[in-house]
């Protein structure tokens, strides 16, 4: 916007100078009348002076004869004969002398101290009367400076045109609808704004729509358990038998409220990204707790875990999701591997590179590009480690997201298996 601010003052500021410098040129144009009769005043103070340099008697033959020689219509004229008030009679004296107007024309009237109180009369044409042009100029400039308004202003209205269009199509259900940028615009910031909006919303319609049929395919099962143990339960007479199926019935139950609470904390997930909260912290302090913190879990598998961290090295991010984000991958790890499980932390000029090895069976290359997915159905794929309900590796591309970043899946070239790769640009 700061952008569609200065072009706006700055075209404001030029339509204003060059309209008015231009009419200022048309204006000075138009001279005042006395100043077009310039030479006329300073042919008359010569004849004048001429004049008064002859005897008296003489003095109105003499202009007689000037005038037929030059074709002047000049004449000699007595004071007595002038009935003007003293003033105006004092300007015939000066540089200019007196200018009169008539219906036929102007008449200059030119004397010296020399020639009072008698003077010369010079008729002059009466040149072409001037139209006003007052009004005429005034709409010239505001035309003018409509135009240059209308010139900086008609690429935003193209572009807002266009804007509303795409929330017209958004709104109506395209919610592909995007709006292609132009570094020629005015509201670039606006337009990304609203493509990442469109993108955001299309992204959590899609992910609700996939909760919602993925939860009521998930539920059947265990529904389908407690309809089962229910109705053998009604039917039996044995209590021991009653109590059996009542103690299946709650591993139903419980498992439906894991799968409900996993299931409602996903949908809500993206409400936490506003609560980030970024902290500058070791990488070689932080990585060596997360590996403390799932230590446990690797003893009673019988796995070996290693971590390997760049130094020095320092991030900045919310500790506390990425946390989340690594022991989700460390466990998945764990989940799948047969020996050992490796995490390295390096960094390049800009980003920090974390590795999440094993030496398990891998993942198939065709699904690489859909392993962090939520409720990825692929029975064999690591996403649907146990209770995870297909979400584990679906809040490790969320929180990656958050930190402006992304994930990637590959082979590992150390131990064989899969390789798990976060590039996050969070280097402190």
């Amino acid at each position: 916007m700061r952008k569609l601010y200065l072009y706006l003052l700055a075209s404001a500021l030029v339509s204003i100078v060059v309209l008015g410098w231009l009419i200022d040129i048309f204006s000075e144009q138009a001279l005042e009348v006395e100043d077009n009769f310039g030479w006329q005043s300073t042919l008359a103070t010569g004849a004048a002076i001429q004049a008064a340099r002859q005897a008296p008697e003489q003095r109105a033959n003499y202009i007689q004869t000037l005038s037929a020689d030059y074709e002047l219509a000049i004449n000699y004229k007595k004071g007595n004969m002038l009935a003007v008030p003293t003033e105006l009679k004092a300007q015939m004296l000066t540089k200019k002398g007196l200018v009169l107007e008539d219906q036929q024309g102007f008449y200059l009237l030119k004397t010296n101290q020399a020639l009072l109180p008698d003077y010369l009369e010079l008729r002059l044409e009466k040149p072409p009367e001037r139209l006003d042009n007052d009004a005429l100029l005034t709409l010239l400039f505001y035309a003018g400076v409509c135009t240059f308004m209308w010139f900086i202003l008609s690429p935003l209205a193209k572009r807002l045109s266009i804007l509303t269009e795409a929330a017209k199509q958004f709104a109506s259900g395209n919610f592909s609808a995007r709006i292609a940028t132009n570094k020629f615009t005015y509201i670039k910031d606006v337009e990304l704004t609203f493509n990442r909006m469109a993108s955001q919303i299309e992204k959590l319609l899609a992910e609700n729509k996939l909760l919602a049929s993925s939860l009521s395919h998930d539920i059947r099962t265990p529904v389908a358990c407690l309809r089962f143990g229910l109705d053998a339960a009604l039917d039996e007479q044995d209590v021991s038998k009653i109590h059996t199926l009542l103690s299946r019935m709650e591993k139903d139950l419980d498992q439906m409220e894991d799968m409900l609470a996993s299931y409602l904390s996903f949908a809500t997930l993206e409400q936490k990204s506003h609560l980030l909260k970024f902290e500058v912290t070791g990488a070689g302090d932080y990585f060596s707790s997360l590996t403390e913190q799932v230590a446990p879990k690797f003893q009673n598998s019988g796995l070996r875990i290693e971590h390997e961290v760049e130094h020095p090295l320092s991030i900045k991010a919310d500790l506390h999701w990425l946390a989340r984000a690594v022991t989700n991958l460390l466990t998945n790890a764990a989940d799948f591997a047969e020996h050992s499980v490796l995490i390295r932390v390096v960094s390049d000029e800009h980003n920090v590179l974390i590795h999440i090895e094993d030496d398990g069976p891998g993942i198939a290359p065709q699904n690489w590009h859909k392993v962090f997915n939520p409720f990825f159905q692929e029975q064999t794929h690591r996403n649907r480690a146990q209770k995870s309900y297909g979400l584990g590796l679906a809040i490790v591309a969320k929180v990656v997201d958050w930190h402006h970043g992304h994930a990637t899946v590959s082979q590992s070239d150390i131990l064989g298996g899969a390789k798990f790769t976060l590039i996050l640009p969070c280097k402190a």
